[in-house]
């Protein structure tokens, strides 16, 4: 098991910048591949970001490609999303998710986690 917590959620202007931590406790962080999601409302829960457990993957939705970094800090059991020129249609729950090594299943794929944290909110205003 794998417990998952985000923060660093809040309220910015377009074009500013945040940045999200997930702290993991219980298993081993690194044994585990680890993803961003967020969920605006009426919206399905859409995938933003994904690295691969040894931290040699990153893998990253367009509409965010290039604005946000995923990284890792094993050290820490962290995880962070660096968010910057950020859009009023970046507004989003933002969830972090863990997938167990041993799980088959693609990256950009929720059903494809087995760990989800509470989310963080970010609103975007214009």
């Amino acid at each position: 098991q794998v417990q998952l917590v985000e923060s660093g959620g809040g309220l910015v202007q377009a074009g500013g910048s945040l940045r999200l931590s997930c702290a993991a406790s219980g298993r081993t962080f690194s044994r585990y591949n680890m993803g961003w999601f967020r969920q605006a409302p009426g919206k399905e829960r859409e995938f933003v970001a994904a690295i691969s457990w040894s931290g040699g993957s990153t893998y990253y939705a367009d509409s965010v490609k290039g604005r946000f970094t995923i990284s890792t800090d094993y050290g820490k059991n962290a995880m962070y999303l660096q968010m910057n020129s950020l859009k009023p249609e970046d507004t989003a729950v933002y969830y972090c998710a863990a997938q167990r090594t041993s799980s088959s299943g693609s990256l950009y794929r929720s059903n494809s986690y087995n760990y989800w944290g509470q989310g963080t909110q970010v609103t975007v205003s214009s």
